[in-house]
């Protein structure tokens, strides 16, 4: 079977105007499937240069398909299945930073570039003090990205018309705002001056956005018949759910400049992205985080196993209905009806949502998406809210690797958090695995003993877990 390329494949050819960080399969089926179909539908005629934001990524594959992939759709819309396979062709190219600086930074000069989208996780967008503006390139993202920034100011010379549009699509509260204050640090920590300052302020944005659809990724079950179906050899392959949903708070002049909603897309420009993040980042990623640790050691293998599985079902379901769900201040039909909807795109018949692909990052996962709810709820109940401390406690075994049957456990996290977990399992006290996990700062942001039983609990389902298995463990919780 011929590899697939631009070559072998007829694909259109668009102009540079999106530098998007990030190469990853969320990306792919989301972002640059959706500039996909706007440009099919619209005058908007933009391609996408992907921009490696780690040091090891995959912009080599893709560039050895020319930035060519296949997209596999499977759901439900309006009652009929849907199971569609199409080319994405608007990825022009991938830069590694780390190995081809100069080609990255040269982006900055190029007059067509208008927008920036980023998705580097929730651990992605944070400030680094050890960054330096003579790094090639800076650890962090915002470090990059202010590192171009300066370039094009420089370059144009501050012209007001060379800004760019910016969407941060990692899964953070008002993650537009967090971008910029990393920003504005650096610009501070490398003294790049008042005009720079007002330059990114006039005439660059920087929006808060919030995004949804399941990705499951490569779909490794069945990739022959896919292949067979495409006529090509493709390495990047990635299947997602029907349902899209791109929130983008921003005002009406980045919408006409950015034409998706109107492509016939769930994209929406909206005065304030806060209730549509809330309630998606609570009801839909808080279950997805603890659901996958604990349906994982309950030797469970993808979304739709845990939620129809008798016991781990009703694990799914606690955390949802009577856990979460408790947090919003939401009409409570109108939560119980996008909980309801939640499930359904979990039990999705034609997705297989593999939970190892959601554990990568957890920590920085449950910080952000299942935290604040562990938090109001205990506040509002006067107890804590069990599924969620069983989650975290999921979450602590499976980092402490090891074995599920024959299979290996890999976790993948932050190097200073995997070290942390290591040292703690090593010496196999789980009181003192709990106090340390909910001690470390550098997680949380906080110490987590400070929670009242917080630490108690935590070690006790460790200890049962470690006694019992993690479905003992789950029976603790739903009986």
């Amino acid at each position: 079977m011929e590899r697939l390329n631009r070559t072998a494949a007829r694909a259109a050819s668009y102009p540079e105007k999106i530098i998007q960080f990030g190469e990853g399969n969320f990306l792919r089926a989301f972002v640059d499937w959706i500039v996909w179909k706007t440009d099919k539908a619209t005058d908007f005629n933009a391609g996408v240069v992907v921009v490696q934001p780690i040091e090891k990524g995959m912009v080599d594959v893709l560039n050895a398909q020319d930035g060519l992939y296949h997209l596999n759709l499977q759901g439900i819309d309006k009652g009929k299945p849907v199971d569609s396979l199409d080319m994405v062709d608007v990825i022009t190219r991938g830069i590694n930073p780390y190995s081809d600086f100069d080609d990255y930074i040269a982006l900055a000069e190029n007059p067509e570039i208008r927008f920036v989208i980023s998705n580097t996780t929730e651990a992605g967008i944070a400030f680094d003090p050890a960054c330096r503006m003579e790094d090639r390139p800076a650890s962090s993202y915002p470090g990059k990205l202010t590192q171009l920034l300066y370039h094009r100011f420089e370059y144009f010379k501050g012209a007001p018309d060379k800004g760019l549009i910016i969407f941060p699509c990692e899964l953070i509260f008002l993650n537009g705002k967090e971008l910029k204050k990393c920003i504005y640090q650096y610009m501070e920590l490398w003294n790049l001056g008042d005009g720079f300052k007002e330059w990114f302020e006039n005439a660059c944005g920087v929006y808060c956005t919030l995004v949804d659809r399941i990705v499951p990724g490569y779909p490794k079950d069945n990739i022959g018949e896919l292949l067979g179906r495409a006529g090509f050899d493709d390495r990047l392959v990635v299947k997602a759910e029907i349902f899209h949903l791109w929130v983008i708070e921003a005002p009406e002049s980045v919408a006409k400049e950015f034409p998706a909603d109107k492509a016939g897309l769930n994209v929406l420009f909206v005065p304030s992205e806060a209730p549509y993040h809330e309630r998606k980042v609570t009801l839909l990623n808080g279950p997805h985080t603890v659901l996958a640790p604990v349906g994982y050691l309950s030797g469970l293998d993808t979304v739709k196993e845990c939620v129809e599985d008798p016991l781990v079902g009703k694990f799914v379901r606690k955390v949802m209905f009577e856990e979460l769900i408790e947090t919003l201040d939401l009409p409570s039909e109108e939560l119980k009806q996008f909980a309801d909807a939640v499930i359904e795109r979990f039990v999705n018949p034609y997705v297989k949502h593999f939970v190892t692909s959601i554990m990568l990052n957890s920590f920085p996962k449950y910080r952000t998406r299942d935290l604040p709810g562990l938090k109001t709820y205990l506040q509002r109940k006067g107890t804590l809210p069990q599924g969620l401390v069983l989650g975290l406690a999921g979450i602590i075994t499976y980092y402490k690797g090891g074995k599920r049957g024959d299979t290996e456990i890999v976790p993948a996290d932050d190097a200073a958090i995997l070290s942390l977990l290591k040292d703690l399992w090593a010496g196999g006290d789980t009181g003192k695995v709990a106090e340390g996990v909910l001690g470390a700062e550098f997680i949380w942001g906080e110490d987590l003993n400070a929670v009242p039983g917080l630490t108690r609990m935590l070690a006790d389902k460790l200890a049962l877990i470690q006694a019992e298995g993690m479905r003992k463990a789950v029976e603790s919780v739903v009986r």
